[in-house]
Formats: structure tokens, C-alpha cells, sequence
């Protein structure tokens, strides 16, 4: 309908047609909603630029349909290459880059790096903490992730933390 009524290229339309990628991998079908998400790149990079925050969070769910799909060294190398243009072009501490930093930790543990997984989180913690405050979800998410990935560094080096 947003094709018919507004332009298949019009913003409203290109946001409809994110938001159904995404869900779609949400509702158990990533692998439809990363190739979703990669057909609409060239179009959301040509209507509203390659550094707009709309084509920034397509990356970061592309990135994370990616690892979903089963492809976690995927979805690390695109969020490493993506974090420096979130941080250039929303700043260091805007919600989308500490998002960003949040899943490149995440997807770098589920790669097989833990020790790196841990470190990321460890250093994006405190950040999150201020920026968010204690109690947000993702502040805890991150706490979450933390302390399972600190588990997992524990087990491989067997330094014991």
C-alpha cells in the first residue's frame, strides 16, 4: 500500500519495508530479513545518503541479521567497519554508536573471541551506565552480557576471570 499511495521510494515506504525485514528475522527468519535488509542498501544510500542515521541502523540490523542467520564473523566484521562511521557521525556516546559497540562485543564472543567480547563490554559498561543510567535495559543487557562473556573468557584462558 505505501508502494501505491507514497512512491516505492519515498521515506515513509523505505522505513515500512526495514521494519518488515527486520521483524522478519525477529519472528524467527533471519536469513529472509539480512537479504531483505541488503536489498534495500543501495536504495536507502542513494534516497537519504550513506551516512543518514536510518541507513546507519539498517547496517547495525544487517550486521545482526547476519549473525543471526549464522554468520557471527559476519556480523562482527560488518559492525567493527560500521562502529568508526557511527562514532564519526553520531558522536562517541549517542545511543545508536553505544548500540553499535554493544553488539560488536556481542557478535565478537559468538565469532569465538571471549576474552575481546569482555573487554568490549567491560569498557562499554561504564559508559552505558552514565550515559543511560543504571536501571536502563540496555545498560543491564550489557551487564548481562558481560558477565557471561567473562564466564566464557574464564573457562577458555583458565585464568578464572
Amino acid at each position: 500500500m505505501y508502494e501505491r499511495v507514497l512512491d516505492a521510494e519515498h521515506p515513509n515506504t523505505l522505513s515500512v519495508r526495514h521494519d518488515l525485514a527486520y521483524w522478519t528475522g525477529e519472528a524467527g527468519d533471519p536469513a529472509t530479513a539480512r537479504d531483505r535488509l541488503a536489498a534495500l542498501i543501495p536504495v536507502l544510500e542513494r534516497v537519504q545518503g550513506a551516512e543518514h542515521p536510518h541507513t546507519l541502523s539498517l547496517l547495525d540490523n544487517l550486521a545482526c541479521m547476519t549473525g543471526k542467520a549464522g554468520d557471527a564473523a559476519g556480523a562482527r566484521d560488518r559492525l567493527a567497519a560500521l562502529l568508526p562511521v557511527y562514532e564519526r557521525v553520531m558522536g562517541a556516546e549517542h545511543f545508536g554508536t553505544l548500540s553499535v559497540r554493544h553488539d560488536l562485543a556481542v557478535w565478537t564472543g559468538e565469532a569465538g573471541d571471549p576474552v575481546a567480547a569482555r573487554d568490549r563490554l567491560a569498557a562499554l559498561f561504564p559508559v552505558r551506565e552514565r550515559a543511560l543510567g543504571i536501571g536502563h535495559p540496555d545498560t543491564l543487557d550489557t551487564r548481562r552480557h558481560l558477565t557471561r562473556w567473562a564466564e566464557a573468557a574464564g573457562r577458555g584462558s583458565g585464568d578464572g576471570g
